[in-house]
């Protein structure tokens, strides 16, 4: 069996998460039109008759403001490293950037196999699309250029067919039918999230986290209370809404979502608080999981 760990790296709003999606042909990353949904390495995991490849989803590459953003680009270079594969994820519908350039230079010099994946092709004609290819031929030595569509699946087999023939034969690191390495709170916190993502304005996005705050079962169902984290009044009133409507329309649709992943009735119960510049905190940082908790060697 061939097996081997692929990363997956560009800039915010490439469409890194909606491509792990694809290649495992199910949901396992939150995705919105907004940069910068990923905070996290998300590891999503492809399993076959000959082969297994762990895919690494990471948070868009940009020039941190706060030491969340910090810490997300850490978790971005940091999967660069230990892997067997990178994906570089361009936005192909866009022109070339200072950010395309900053990324590119990152992964052009590491000792790997280096694919450009040059998605959102359904946006573009064809002789945008190969004006596109012809452009990035030119700005590094890619072992593989591939136009794809991860919104659409275009060209998403033929991508997991041609990477498989740069893994080497190695063991089965995950069971078959393990499709993600997270827990089922990690996973609930972001399906939420996601949910706050498309549901509110522009002011929420980069503002918000959820932690779950408590899980149990009772008479077959899995009870869940959440806690979603801002940094303003103004941004409490929003996903509450008015008469609570906001905040019961994202627990509803969270709900579903999380009942499809996780095949189980639940029953989620979100809540709201205001945490002042908690992006650049990093006792909270570390609460809420972007930041290792630093332990002494004594």
């Amino acid at each position: 069996m061939r097996s081997g760990f692929v990363a997956l790296v560009g800039r915010p709003n490439a469409g890194k998460s909606t491509l792990l999606n694809a290649l495992l042909e199910q949901k396992v990353a939150i995705i919105s039109p907004k940069p910068q949904t990923t905070r996290n390495q998300i590891r999503g995991i492809r399993t076959d008759e000959d082969s297994q490849i762990i895919f690494v989803d990471t948070p868009g590459i940009h020039k941190p403001q706060h030491e969340l953003g910090t810490q997300m680009n850490k978790e971005a270079f940091a999967a660069v490293s230990g892997v067997d594969c990178i994906y570089l994820i361009v936005d192909a519908s866009v022109p070339f950037g200072t950010g395309d350039e900053f990324v590119l230079n990152i992964v052009k010099d590491k000792k790997l196999p280096v694919f450009c994946i040059l998605n959102k092709t359904d946006l573009m004609s064809k002789d945008q699309v190969l004006d596109c290819l012809m452009a990035w031929n030119k700005r590094a030595d890619f072992k593989e250029i591939f136009p794809i569509s991860a919104k659409e699946n275009k060209n998403v087999k033929e991508l997991i067919e041609v990477t498989k023939n740069y893994l080497e034969d190695g063991i089965q690191y995950y069971p078959s039918n393990q499709v993600c390495d997270y827990p089922e709170q990690f996973i609930i916190s972001e399906i939420i999230r996601e949910k706050v993502l498309y549901l509110t304005d522009e002011e929420i996005p980069h503002s918000v986290a959820v932690v779950i705050e408590r899980m149990g079962r009772k008479k077959g169902k899995l009870l869940v209370n959440a806690l979603i984290l801002v940094e303003r009044d103004s941004q409490k009133g929003i996903i509450i809404g008015k008469q609570g409507s906001m905040i019961k329309e994202i627990g509803t649709q969270a709900r579903k979502d999380i009942e499809g992943i996780l095949g189980e009735t639940i029953y989620l119960e979100c809540f709201v608080r205001v945490e002042k510049d908690w992006r650049n905190k990093k006792s909270k940082l570390q609460q809420l999981g972007y930041i290792p908790i630093e332990v002494d060697d004594e």
